[in-house]
């Protein structure tokens, strides 16, 4: 996908791209890249978690604190990591992009990506590969055939065997078999099969379903988690941006703070946050995972309320000083950065936590698909984020009202918005405070102590 983005953009440098063919071509290359962030993203970080040890099924019992609070780092540290290379490329593949072209832009990134996966590969000796002991090694193959078997005997119509077993029909039987040795010993096996492949197939169907409430409340903190590259950025557009006389911030740039905020408050977590937790709640960890997507998702209510509080008041200095479309409010765009900061900070709350919660929640064998779920959050929400704009958007133009999202940033009503969400965002933290106070996670289920 890297690779056909750089041709594109080498391609365009030499020939003007015709709209049909240039843009499709563009469109299916990040089709691409999406595809291979879903695929390599949630399976790389259950790799890396699988790294640490060769714990069973049961990563968080008591005699395995050690693991949990290594693997709790791990998290921490692995988001860490995502977020110093995204603000390496907000900054650095930026300014590339701008100043030596698009094409430079995008074969760094793709050269990179050569790099990792040639690292990847030399590093397999050391890998720690975890075998799978419950079940067939071969999930999916086995499931197929076990459903191939259930629609052909659907369709054939099934034998069904008596109840009653006289002594005569088991002589009978024993004197002359209705099959070969060979046959009936096959016809076992896939019985076998298809019994424990419906089992395994009912057990996975329970631990989504049981874990769904808890992904459907954080789909507010995801719709939320799209405003700072969309509507903060509109905002920023209008206000003050000069520093010195020559210098002017760019809108986007302010992107930035929610990484640097993780970047620098990240380490402190561990150093500052756990040790005053810990005097005031008397637990090992200071607070349970759950109690950390909670306060990042409370960090996210309080950051909406500033930023529906900043809008209020560019929108009151907008049309006091009475500024065209095209002139800025003298306002400072740094009145934006406590809403930047704030959605920083409960990113290191909830989006590590909900790492460790669905890793954790999850048996051994479901560990990439509890990272899926934990990605697919963020893509639900993105979807949710652009359905509920299309309703606002509908719903406020009618009857020829100006719309919430005007162009004319005099006229739109972003501070609704964020009111909006910040009602949405709370009230979606108090239904999962209900939800954590019903779940019961699955070592309490299994073992009936949880830590």
């Amino acid at each position: 996908g890297l690779g056909a983005v750089a041709s594109t953009a080498l391609l365009w440098t030499y020939t003007p791209p015709s709209t049909t063919s240039s843009s499709a071509f563009l469109f299916w290359s990040l089709c691409l890249i999406s595809l291979g962030q879903g695929a390599y993203n949630p399976s790389l970080q259950a790799f890396g978690a699988d790294q640490l040890d060769h714990d069973d099924e049961l990563p968080c019992t008591i005699d395995d604190k050690k693991t949990s609070k290594k693997k709790g780092l791990f998290f921490q540290w692995w988001y860490f990591g995502v977020c110093s290379g995204s603000l390496l490329g907000v900054i650095l593949m930026s300014y590339i992009q701008d100043t030596l072209g698009w094409v430079l832009g995008f074969a760094i990134p793709m050269f990179a990506m050569v790099m990792s996966v040639v690292f990847f590969t030399c590093g397999n000796r050391i890998y720690a590969h975890k075998p799978d002991r419950t079940m067939y090694n071969k999930h999916f193959p086995n499931i197929l055939r076990a459903i191939k078997m259930k629609a052909s005997r659907l369709i054939n119509g099934g034998i069904a065997l008596p109840n009653d077993k006289s002594n005569m029909a088991e002589l009978e039987l024993e004197e002359r078999p209705l099959c070969d040795q060979k046959v009936c010993s096959n016809e076992v096996s896939d019985l076998n099969l298809e019994s424990e492949s419906n089992t395994h197939l009912i057990e996975n169907a329970k631990i989504v379903l049981r874990l769904l409430p808890i992904w459907t409340m954080l789909l507010v903190f995801a719709v939320i988690f799209q405003q700072p590259a969309t509507f903060f950025t509109k905002q920023g557009m209008t206000m003050k941006r000069n520093i010195g006389k020559n210098f002017k911030i760019p809108p986007a740039t302010l992107q930035s703070a929610i990484t640097l905020s993780i970047i620098l408050l990240m380490p402190l977590y561990d150093k500052v946050f756990i040790p005053i937790t810990k005097m005031v709640t008397r637990n090992e960890k200071g607070i349970s995972v759950m109690q950390r997507m909670g306060v990042g998702m409370f960090l996210s209510v309080i950051a909406m309320i500033i930023a529906a509080v900043v809008e209020t008041k560019r929108l009151e200095m907008s049309r006091e000083t009475g500024v065209q479309e095209s002139e800025t409010v003298p306002l400072s765009i740094f009145w934006l950065l406590p809403q930047y900061v704030l959605l920083g900070i409960s990113d290191i709350f909830t989006v590590v936590g909900m790492q460790e919660f669905f890793y954790n929640e999850v048996p051994v064998r479901m560990r990439t698909m509890g990272f899926a779920l934990y990605t697919s959050v963020f893509g639900v929400g993105s979807f949710l984020s652009a359905l509920m704009i299309s309703v606002i958007e509908a719903f406020t133009s009618s009857g020829g009202r100006h719309s919430w999202f005007s162009d004319d940033m005099r006229e739109d009503r972003l501070d609704k918005l964020y009111w909006l969400l910040a009602i949405a965002s709370a009230l979606s933290l108090l239904f999962y405070a209900i939800c954590c106070k019903c779940y019961k996670c699955r070592i309490e289920l299994e073992n009936g102590n949880c830590k």
